[in-house]
């Protein structure tokens, strides 16, 4: 249950890092308010799964779907580039949720 809740927490921290560009500085109301309601429940969700998963195991997991499913949403929604370079950036930080996950006993 701590990994989904892991899961859900990474992927509502992709929604307040988007929400939080399209807030443009916190100068748009609707999307800072966005914002902080995604925050509140990523933090919310990421310390339930903290209950029973290793601290950095949990916190580089929130963080590496976050970074990784922010780049995704920056190419295909905001039309970011795509790099080699960056490209190989996503590759090594799934690579090292990968090696988190399968090295972890819970």
């Amino acid at each position: 249950m701590a990994w989904i809740l892991l899961l859900f927490a990474g992927l509502f921290e992709i929604v307040w890092a988007f929400l939080m560009k399209a807030s443009d500085g916190f100068s748009k109301p609707w999307q800072t308010v966005g914002t902080i309601v995604f925050m509140i429940i990523s933090f919310g969700l990421l310390s339930m799964a903290m209950k029973t998963l290793p601290l950095g195991t949990a916190y580089v997991i929130w963080t590496g779907i976050g970074a990784v499913g922010a780049f995704v949403v920056g190419i295909a929604v905001l039309g970011e580039p795509i790099t080699p370079m960056r490209i190989a950036g996503a590759v090594l930080i799934i690579s090292g949720l990968v090696v988190l996950k399968l090295s972890s006993s819970h």
